[in-house]
């Protein structure tokens, strides 16, 4: 019997999860299907989620706009989920719809590959937005950091974060104005869909830069950053890192080794 599963998201014909995890089924050389789900509105994700509850599919990763309300629909919560405010991971077990949240383990993934010398005990990391996206970063970073440092054009956004992530953190959480964050930075990640407007040239040799998007796969933020000589972690990392841990829920069974960064890298050159 086909196992099937898939990513839920709107607009969702760019996702490279499905190339992803594709390469690792046919490795693996599982009857499985891993398809693209496009839901244009809520009441199409609440169809799409009932498939899941009726074992139609063994489950879901959820993208924008639809984390919130994968969230909200779910049985049970893990503590990851819970402090970011959104799942992108949803699965049935034993009749339970499960939530969980795996973008905070991918950026950790990202960083341990391409910046292996990154020491994070005692150090500050600086997450520029306080969107989505950051919500996982800031959790994550938070984890093994001495203090996580939010940088958001909107004050109010950034403190809200710093309130509603502050419990679940052991880092310090503060919010700071982009001059007096970057001071002894070990670790900048852009969490805006954007290219931020930081100053470079006014870190430290030593600083990590990381940038959340994989379109372009080299940002300008990563560019200046690796001709300045700092190490750079990039979107497609975080990516497959993130979908590492839902293979093995949604397949039940270990990663297959294989360069799927390969696989991806050709998509991402084939669709620009």
């Amino acid at each position: 019997m086909t196992i099937r599963a898939g990513v839920a998201g709107w607009p969702i014909a760019h996702s490279l999860s499905p190339v992803i995890h594709g390469a690792w089924l046919e490795a693996a050389g599982l009857d499985a299907t891993y398809d693209r789900h496009g839901p244009q509105d809520e009441a199409a994700f609440r169809v799409l989620v009932g498939r899941i509850r009726a074992g139609e599919l063994v489950g879901l990763n959820v993208t924008a706009p639809w984390k919130e309300v994968a969230l909200s629909l779910a049985d049970a919560v893990s503590e990851t989920a819970r402090a970011c405010g959104s799942a992108n991971l949803l699965w049935l077990d034993d009749g339970v719809l499960r939530a969980d949240s795996t973008d905070g383990r991918g950026l950790m993934a990202a960083l341990q590959e391409q910046a292996p010398g990154l020491d994070a005990a005692g150090k500050v990391a600086v997450v520029l937005g306080a969107g989505g996206a950051s919500r996982a970063a800031v959790h994550a970073l938070g984890q093994a950091f001495a203090e996580v440092r939010i940088v958001n054009r909107t004050a109010d956004r950034a403190v809200r974060l710093v309130t509603d992530l502050q419990p679940y953190t052991p880092a310090a959480l503060t919010h700071q104005d982009p001059d007096e964050a970057l001071e002894g930075a070990a670790l900048v990640v852009n969490a805006l869909s954007v290219a931020p407007r930081i100053d470079v040239a006014a870190l430290g040799p030593e600083t990590v830069l990381m940038d959340m998007t994989y379109r372009p796969l080299r940002t300008a933020f990563l560019a200046e950053g690796g001709a300045r000589g700092h190490a750079t972690a990039d979107g497609l990392a975080m990516l497959i890192g993130q979908a590492r841990p839902s293979f093995e829920t949604l397949f039940g069974r270990p990663v297959p080794d294989v360069d799927v960064r390969a696989a991806a890298l050709a998509a991402l050159e084939g669709n620009g």
